[in-house]
């Protein structure tokens, strides 16, 4: 299980970085994708502190200017790879609040896999809205990463 998620973190990490490479690049960013990316970043960061019971740094829309991106970017993975290296049971229960005060409980296989897939899920809405703004978007499938 450890190595199935390190190597989900790790796509992640490259994915997440070729886009932020892309964004810095660009003249202006689009208001969504930076948006959308500042989002991801906060999700990441609030699903790593749900997991290791520590309080989040940022809030779930809260804008962060693309400098700081990599840094953010950065640290999210640093303590996603440490959850997983110190990781003993994935079938473990953990419980947390969401963002609007309910109380939930999933395995933390469900929340580390949740965080690759809110990632990806906002990274096809940046595609789409890089294409919305005459940008190409880069391929970023999971599929061309592992060639």
């Amino acid at each position: 299980m450890k190595t199935f998620f390190n190597e989900l973190f790790d796509y992640n990490f490259y994915c997440n970085k070729k886009l932020i490479e892309a964004c810095t690049a660009l003249n202006e960013v689009p208001a969504k994708s930076k948006e959308l990316f500042s989002h991801m970043l906060n999700a990441h960061h609030i699903w790593n502190s749900r997991i290791t019971g520590k309080e989040p740094e940022y809030e779930v829309w809260q804008s962060h200017p693309i400098k700081d991106w990599a840094d953010i970017h950065y640290e999210n993975q640093r303590a996603s790879f440490e959850i997983i290296t110190n990781g003993d049971d994935f079938e473990k229960r953990i419980d947390y609040e969401n963002s609007e005060g309910r109380l939930f409980t999933n395995t933390l296989q469900d929340l580390l896999f949740h965080i690759i897939n809110h990632s990806t899920h906002h990274r096809g809405q940046i595609a789409t809205d890089f294409r919305v703004n005459d940008l190409e978007p880069q391929s970023l499938d999971y599929a061309f990463y592992k060639r």
